[in-house]
């Protein structure tokens, strides 16, 4: 509801105030400039200024060749790299006509699922931060999460940028014994961990009272502004890139779609929570499925994890892809064009977190400048995944 210039007093008249939220405001997560114009404590009017972070990802893909391009995709969405270097591999070989050898299209989803859990608890971290929980709680979701990336770092030497999918395949297999300690992992800690996270979060009124009922999101429009992902299945949209358009072997893998009805800031929050425990049985049936494979845990030849070694003369035919994957924030899709040479012709990315960024003024419009910070925060969006 605004505050019309009679709420203040007779005689006393109120002038609407432009402020900036950003570009270095910690609740932006990221180099985000929100221009607000607010009528006392009310947002009459909100405008996202990007583009202080491009670092022309699309430019690069079109001056470098196919195999150095792999390592820079990770920075795409730098919380999110195993789902862009899966869907930029996935576009490269069906140009190509690679067809992935079936150990490594398991060890992808593993490592996609793993990657998923561990960017939901960054953003589960930052959003109790974002609503004034200071100390304590964020803690545990980093503390989690470091146990995740410790794993990715083991297989691929990298700790946020990983590079561990290439063309064909995927770098190499994984450690003795890494895929019982991933196992171990699921079972002992990351599902009890979930479970602990709702105990502390879900039934607190605090939370509650600056959650539900703000910052809805109605499905159709929505659906009209591009969003994806956990911020549109909040609304009540069934759709999952995994379930609905399976790639990889996903068909393979029993999963829940979540969703929930309310599309406010509290059904996004719920949506993430669940998703965790979604790809916690992902991984199990994906682990469960590569023992069943012949050699089991043993580290196989570079044949059973790459369907062709390429060498960085490697030319990809000429063709034209488009090529989506499930990120952890929706739909992440790569359109590849090639001509035939050692360099893709055009690449462009499809970033899910470009399109809940100019969906912002529609729900800041009408609400108290506290709850903005609340909504922005509840989609999750990353900036180097705008600023591409």
């Amino acid at each position: 509801m605004a505050i019309t210039d009679q709420d203040i007093g007779t005689g006393l008249k109120t002038e609407d105030l432009v402020i900036n939220m950003g570009p270095q405001h910690p609740s932006t997560h990221g180099v985000l400039r929100l221009k607000i114009t607010t009528h006392g404590e009310i947002i009459t009017s909100c405008q996202p200024v990007i583009g202080y972070l491009h670092r022309g990802m699309e430019w690069l893909a079109q001056n470098r060749n196919y195999i150095q391009y792999q390592a820079l995709v990770d920075r795409v969405d730098y919380l999110a790299g195993m789902s862009d270097s899966h869907a930029y591999v996935m576009a490269v070989e069906k140009i190509a006509g690679l067809k992935v050898p079936q150990r490594a299209e398991y060890l992808r989803i593993i490592c996609a699922e793993l990657n998923r859990i561990c960017s939901h608890q960054l953003s589960l971290g930052i959003f109790m931060l974002d609503l004034g929980a200071m100390m304590g709680f964020p803690f545990y979701a980093f503390r989690d999460r470091e146990s995740i990336l410790s794993l990715l770092e083991e297989i691929s030497g990298q700790r946020m940028m990983f590079n561990y999918m290439r063309i064909g395949g995927v770098f190499k297999d994984v450690p003795e014994g890494w895929l019982g300690k991933t196992e171990s992992l699921v079972k002992e800690k990351l599902l009890g961990y979930t479970d602990e996270y709702e105990d502390i979060i879900s039934n607190n009124p605090i939370v509650k009272a600056r959650t539900q009922g703000v910052g809805v999101i109605d499905a159709k429009e929505g659906l009209e502004w591009g969003l994806t992902g956990p911020n549109i299945r909040a609304s009540g949209h069934d759709y999952d890139v995994r379930r609905d358009k399976p790639y990889s072997l996903y068909s393979e893998m029993d999963f829940k779609v979540i969703t929930r009805p309310e599309g406010d800031v509290y059904a996004r929050y719920k949506c993430r929570i669940d998703e965790i425990r979604e790809s916690c049985k992902i991984i199990l049936q994906a682990i469960e499925k590569i023992r069943k494979l012949p050699g089991g845990e043993q580290a196989q030849s570079e044949t059973e994890l790459q369907a062709k070694k390429l060498l960085p003369g490697f030319k990809c035919p000429a063709g034209e892809s488009y090529e989506i994957v499930e990120s952890p924030r929706g739909e992440m899709g790569v359109h590849l064009i090639s001509d035939g040479t050692q360099v893709p012709y055009r690449l462009k990315w499809r970033s899910p977190s470009w399109f809940p960024t100019g969906f912002l003024p529609k729900l800041a419009e009408g609400t108290p400048v506290a709850d903005v910070v609340a909504i922005f925060s509840s989609l999750d969006v990353i900036l180097p995944d705008v600023d591409r």
